[in-house]
């Protein structure tokens, strides 16, 4: 496959296929980093899960400085609405690794959540990573 057909992936650290939803990874991992200030070092790419017999791969998720999950993000390409099949697929995530953030993003359409007790509340942005680790200590 020619380069023009990849994207670097600068957390997994090699040269992945340039798919739609690929795309869409690739932005967030950017938003993540330049705008929301989290550390690139803090987050990881395609992260294999599983509970129970069934494998997951979450998309990109986000960690706090002592390595505890903070966010998990799922990523859709950008023609996949999102929706509460995407929602319930973070839910899953969430349901391994505990993380006070959950973002939906089709690259079109982004949405965030805060974990309030058992339950998200949507947000109206996407929390810097200073609220991320403050939010997740309390």
């Amino acid at each position: 496959m020619p380069e023009q057909d990849k994207y670097f992936d600068p957390l997994r650290r090699k040269w992945v296929a340039a798919t739609p939803e690929e795309k869409v990874r690739q932005w967030f991992i950017g938003v993540l980093k330049d705008q929301a200030g989290v550390p690139a070092w803090l987050m990881n790419s395609e992260v294999q899960m599983k509970s129970g017999q069934k494998p997951w791969r979450a998309d990109i998720l986000v960690y706090s400085r002592s390595g505890r999950p903070l966010a998990v993000v799922e990523c859709k390409r950008p023609d996949v609405k999102i929706d509460a099949s995407v929602a319930d697929q973070a839910l899953r995530y969430h349901s391994v690794q505990q993380v006070g953030f959950i973002f939906l993003t089709n690259g079109e359409s982004t949405y965030a959540y805060r974990r309030n007790g058992t339950a998200f509340t949507q947000l109206d942005h996407i929390p810097t990573y200073s609220e991320m680790t403050q939010q997740c200590q309390q």
